[in-house]
């Protein structure tokens, strides 16, 4: 597990507009324009979050004319429900203690 690159990731994802930007997005590409419709602050600081978040590794970012058209990476995406799924089991497979299915006591 790559902790390093998942705290920025966390960091990144630790403020309301952004979450919500990656929850609007987790239902596909969307320009700037669409995703500006849903919140009351400029495009400028649309911007900026935009960039919080590609930095970060979570978004893609095309341009299209005059338009930016922003994806969820999914290297981020799988790797981030690999994270979880590491985190919030008991499961001796994905058990950080590295004992693994010998020994390991994380289950009992």
């Amino acid at each position: 597990m790559d902790y390093e690159n998942m705290v920025v990731g966390l960091k990144a994802l630790a403020e309301p507009n952004r979450l919500k930007i990656v929850d609007l997005l987790s239902c596909g590409t969307k320009c700037a324009c669409d995703l500006l419709e849903h919140f009351d602050f400029s495009q400028p600081a649309l911007s900026h979050h935009m960039k919080v978040l590609e930095k970060a590794g979570i978004i893609t970012v095309e341009k299209k004319a005059t338009w930016n058209y922003y994806t969820l990476s999914e290297e981020f995406t799988r790797d981030f429900q690999a994270l979880c799924k590491s985190l919030f089991s008991h499961d001796e497979e994905t058990c950080v203690c590295g004992t693994g299915k010998n020994g390991c006591s994380c289950s009992k």
